[in-house]
C-alpha cells in the first residue's frame, strides 16, 4: 500500500509539472528545503506593459531564470523530477548566452583637443594613426581622431595623448544614443493627442509665438518630404561619409516637426515660424542602431555655434567625455541656449550627459496629469519637466502618431527658450535659462528637486494671439 500511495505521488508531481507549475517544499521558517519549478519559455523583463499617462510603475511582470536550467530542468541543471529520488544521475547541462553589452566608445579609439603640429608627429611615430582631424570655430585649436597602437591599453593611450602638448584635452570617442523612448500603446486619431499641449497652456496654432533666430537642432536623419515639414525653412546637414549607412528619419523627424511642423498639417509644431538648423550626427550600426560618436556630436555642436542659432536642442545623451564637456562651456561662452533630454534610462540610472553639464538646461517628462514618466532620469541636475508622454507629432514618411520620452520634452523646453530669446533680446543665454525656471509650476518638494527640477514648464505666458 505505501508503495502504491508513493507511485501515485511521484505521478501527481509529474503532474504538475506537465502543467508548468511551481512547487516549494519548505521549512517552517520559510527557507524552502526543495524548489521545482518548469520553464517552457523564459519571460523578458520587460515592464512596457504601456507608457500610461499616470506615470505609473506599469507594465509586465517577469520570472528570475538565473537558478533554471531550460526544457524542464530544475536546480539549475537537466533531468527531470524522479531525479529527486534517484541518485545523482549525469545531467545535461544548458546554459543560455548572455545579452551581449553593447559597447560604450569606439574600440581603440582616441580623440583630442589642443594638440599642436609637434605632438601629432611625435604621436605618429610612436604608432598612433591620425584617422581625422578637424579645426573648430569655438576655439583656435582642432579636434583630431587618433587610432591607438596596436596592444595598447586605451586609458594608457589616452593618457599619453593627452601629455603629448600642455594643456590638451583627451578621451575616449564615446558613443551617444537619440533618448528613444517607448511606443505609446494608446492611438490618437485626428490628432487627439494634440490636447494634451494644454496641460501645460501651449497656445494652440493660431497665437503667434516669434523664436528669436534659428533654432539648432542635433538629432539623427529627417524626412524633409514629411506633409508637417513641407516648406518649412529646414536647412538639413548630414556629417557622415556618403557611403556611411544613413541613420533612422523617425527619431529625428519626430523632434523637428515637434518644434517647427507646419500649423496646417496633422502634426503641428510648437513654433510654425521657426528657422531650424538640424544636423545629422549620427549612423546607422549594426543594421539596427543609430549611434554617434563624440567626435562627431563636437563637431555638430561647432557648426550649429557657427551658424549663430540662439538655442540648441540635444535629444541625445551618453557618457561623460572630457571634449563634450569642454565644446558645451564654449558654446555657453558664445551666449546660445542648449536645452538636452535627461534620458530614459530609469530614475535610478546615473545621470547622463550632455543633460548633466551645469551650462545645460536638463529637461524631463511628465504626463498630462504632471506625473513623471517611470523612466525618466533623475538627480540634482535636472532643471525642467515638461511634457513628454504620448507627444502628439510626425511619423517618419508620412501622417503622426504619438512619442514617448525625454526626447519630445524637450523640444518645449527649447521653444520656450526661443520665444523668451525674442521677447527678451537682452538677455544672455544664462539669464532665458533662468526664466524658464521661474515660468515653472513648482511640484514635488518645495524649489528645486531631483524629479522635477524648478518645475513643469508653464506656457500659458510665453507669447500671446
Amino acid at each position: 500500500m505505501k508503495n502504491r500511495l508513493f507511485r501515485m505521488s511521484v505521478l501527481s508531481l509529474c503532474g504538475l509539472a506537465a502543467g508548468a507549475g511551481d512547487l516549494s517544499f519548505g521549512s517552517s521558517d520559510g527557507q524552502s528545503a526543495l524548489r521545482f519549478a518548469w520553464v517552457g519559455q523564459a519571460q523578458a523583463d520587460d515592464d512596457d506593459g504601456g507608457d500610461d499617462d499616470d506615470g505609473g510603475s506599469g507594465g509586465g511582470s517577469s520570472r528570475s531564470s538565473s537558478d533554471r536550467g531550460s526544457s524542464g530542468s530544475w536546480g539549475g541543471g537537466g533531468g527531470n523530477l524522479l531525479d529527486l529520488f534517484r541518485g545523482t544521475p549525469e545531467r545535461r547541462v544548458v546554459r543560455q548566452r548572455p545579452p551581449a553589452r553593447r559597447a560604450t566608445h569606439v574600440p581603440g579609439e582616441i580623440i583630442a583637443f589642443g594638440l599642436d603640429e609637434a605632438a601629432v608627429q611625435r604621436l605618429t611615430e610612436s604608432g598612433f594613426t591620425v584617422r581625422a582631424r578637424e579645426p573648430l570655430g569655438l576655439s583656435t585649436t582642432e579636434i583630431v581622431k587618433l587610432g591607438a597602437p596596436s596592444g595598447m591599453a586605451l586609458e594608457d593611450a589616452r593618457r599619453q595623448v593627452a601629455d603629448a602638448t600642455p594643456g590638451a584635452i583627451a578621451d575616449l570617442n564615446h558613443y551617444f544614443d537619440p533618448n528613444e523612448g517607448a511606443a505609446s500603446p494608446a492611438p490618437c486619431a485626428d490628432g487627439g493627442c494634440a490636447l494634451v499641449r494644454t496641460a501645460i497652456g501651449w497656445p494652440d496654432a493660431s497665437a503667434a509665438c516669434t523664436a528669436a533666430g534659428p533654432i539648432g537642432l542635433i538629432d539623427t536623419a529627417i524626412n524633409p518630404a514629411h506633409p508637417s515639414l513641407k516648406d518649412v525653412k529646414l536647412d538639413i546637414v548630414r556629417l557622415a561619409e556618403e557611403e556611411a549607412p544613413e541613420s533612422g528619419r523617425q527619431h529625428g523627424t519626430a523632434v523637428a516637426a515637434l518644434i517647427a511642423g507646419r500649423k496646417d498639417s496633422r502634426a503641428p509644431g510648437l513654433l510654425g515660424n521657426a528657422h531650424l538648423i538640424a544636423v545629422d550626427a549620427f549612423q546607422r550600426k549594426g543594421g539596427e542602431s543609430d549611434i554617434a560618436e563624440t567626435y562627431d556630436l563636437v563637431r555638430a555642436i561647432d557648426l550649429l555655434a557657427s551658424r549663430k542659432v540662439t538655442v540648441i536642442n540635444m535629444s541625445l545623451s551618453g557618457p561623460h567625455n572630457l571634449l563634450l564637456e569642454k565644446t558645451v562651456a564654449l558654446v555657453a561662452e558664445r551666449n546660445i541656449i542648449q536645452v538636452a533630454a535627461a534620458g530614459n534610462d530609469g530614475p535610478r540610472a546615473k545621470p547622463v550627459y550632455p543633460a548633466a553639464y551645469p551650462a545645460m538646461i536638463a529637461v524631463t517628462a511628465v504626463d498630462r496629469n504632471f506625473k513623471p514618466y517611470r523612466r525618466a532620469g533623475r538627480g540634482d541636475h535636472i532643471d525642467v519637466a515638461a511634457l513628454g508622454t504620448r507627444v502628439w507629432t510626425a511619423a517618419s514618411i508620412e501622417g503622426a502618431a504619438p512619442r514617448t520620452g525625454t526626447s519630445f520634452a524637450a523640444p518645449f523646453v527649447t521653444a520656450a527658450a526661443a520665444i523668451l530669446r525674442a521677447s527678451h533680446p537682452d538677455l544672455s543665454a544664462a539669464e532665458v535659462a533662468k526664466l524658464v525656471t521661474e515660468t515653472t509650476q513648482d511640484l514635488g518638494a518645495p524649489g528645486k528637486d531631483p524629479v522635477f527640477g524648478w518645475g513643469v514648464l508653464n506656457a500659458r505666458e510665453l507669447c500671446r494671439s
